[in-house]
């Protein structure tokens, strides 16, 4: 075990110069493949502002789908004569106008 220590101290004396040139080497290639991040920060923000027409489009169409499952089942509850007929309208009605806000918001607070 000292006798590794001491092969091992002997070498990094004697290869000084060979050693600083890898590590001067590495760090050289290093900073080659670092590049500029701001230009791949930019494109994934021009890819996610693409989508949010899509998902704005979409929500909006889940709020009909939704107004309209809605729509049926309070026509059901107030022909079954049930108390709750206004809960359950307010419910539904809510959850729509939920969807059409948070899509707005969304597309004015990104500015798309």
């Amino acid at each position: 075990m000292l006798s590794e220590r001491i092969k091992l101290k002997r070498f990094f004396k004697t290869n000084k110069v060979l050693i600083s040139t890898i590590l001067l080497l590495m760090v050289i290639n290093g900073n080659a493949y670092a590049q500029d991040g701001v230009a791949g920060i930019n494109e994934a923000n021009q890819k996610v502002r693409s989508y949010f027409d899509a998902g704005t489009e979409l929500m909006y169409a889940v709020g009909a789908i939704l107004g309209l499952i809605g729509a049926v089942k309070v026509y059901q509850k107030w022909n079954a004569g049930d108390p709750d007929t206004g809960k359950v309208a307010a419910a539904w009605f809510g959850s729509c106008v939920f969807l059409v806000v948070v899509a707005t918001v969304i597309k004015s607070f990104f500015g798309v």
